[in-house]
């Protein structure tokens, strides 16, 4: 079968044993590993040797030109995710941005099947889009039966555009590739074409966010309220729905699902438990973010553990961390 083209990223989120294995061979960011990696990894986690030492800090400084592309990318789009999802968890749809990965991932994948039978594939990331606005615009919409709720809409989404994702990876990936490192990228090496979307989506989105924050603040807590006062509120609506379909999409393509959607949930969590003021929840979400990516990232590589799940795990505990503070401060 064809490999796709483009398709040359590690296996998804393995943990830094396949990296540092004699057989993965990481010369540089982007570069795919030896024949098998991904098989073993997906088989089971291989024992380690007693006498192994575990990696250190002068390990991670040492290595830094192979794992400063990756903690950057980590770290820009924990930040601005962090600060785009105290929008999205003030309107009650924390799940939306993991219906929108998915969709996300269906787009990258799509794209690469039509580049086997087209003959050039389309750019991956802009598919990644079109399907994740297409998703956004669908939960905009809202259900189409009174009878079900919004989240039924959603779950329906997640569902249905995770399974097409496996089942139109099935047939653009060889047997030996991990299908997930096509459709999410990787959290271990960022691709530098992957880290430049990043960082430009990013700035796009910051910028946007800091122009149209007075609305999105108006039309999230008084929507009625804001129509009175002549704001267009179903365009600052899709407007910021249109900014999370284009974070996200971006983001899943470089590090993957898992700690997209803790990025855009667990951070802007943390911000709205620490600060009753908005503004300093959306700097702090940013702040838990930034933080989530970079010491993720860090504790994985010192504890062999995967990327995406040490990143997410961070989040969670800078939110329990929040939670404490805030208890600790209406107790004092």
């Amino acid at each position: 079968m064809a490999e796709p083209t483009g398709a040359t990223a590690p296996s998804s989120d393995l943990d830094f044993d396949s990296l540092l294995a004699p057989s993965a061979s990481p010369s540089a960011p982007g570069s795919a590993p030896a024949a098998g990696t991904a098989a073993t990894a997906l088989a089971g986690p291989v024992p380690r040797p007693a006498h192994e030492e575990q990696p250190t800090w002068h390990d991670f400084a040492a290595s830094w030109d192979l794992y400063r592309d990756p903690v950057a990318c980590g770290v820009v789009a924990g930040a601005v995710l962090g600060m785009l999802g105290v929008f999205v968890v003030l309107r009650r749809a924390v799940f939306v941005t993991a219906a929108v990965s998915q969709s996300a991932a269906l787009g990258v994948a799509l794209a690469f099947l039509l580049g086997i039978y087209l003959g050039f594939t389309p750019p991956p990331v802009l598919c990644a889009f079109l399907l994740a606005l297409g998703a956004t615009g669908v939960l905009a919409l809202g259900s189409p039966s009174k009878r079900l709720p919004r989240e039924a809409v959603v779950g329906l989404l997640y569902v249905g555009a995770s399974a097409l994702a496996v089942l139109v990876g099935d047939r653009i990936a060889q047997e030996a590739e991990d299908i997930t490192a096509i459709l999410f990228g990787t959290a271990v090496l960022v691709r530098p074409q992957d880290l430049l979307a990043v960082l430009a989506v990013s700035l796009l989105v910051v910028v946007a966010l800091g122009a149209l924050y007075r609305g999105l603040v108006f039309a999230g807590f008084d929507p009625d309220g804001a129509r009175i006062q002549g704001l267009p509120v179903a365009r600052i609506e899709l407007l910021l729905w249109t900014l999370v379909a284009l974070e996200v999409s971006v983001t899943t393509r470089a590090i993957g699902a898992l700690p997209v959607f803790a990025f855009s949930v667990l951070p802007a969590m943390a911000g709205l438990r620490a600060s009753n003021r908005l503004s300093h929840a959306v700097l702090l979400a940013g702040l838990c973010g930034g933080l989530s990516g970079g010491l993720g990232y860090l504790g994985a590589f010192l504890l062999r553990f995967p990327v995406g799940a040490a990143e997410a795990c961070v989040a969670a505990l800078l939110f329990s961390l929040a939670t404490l503070v805030a208890r600790l401060r209406r107790t004092a």
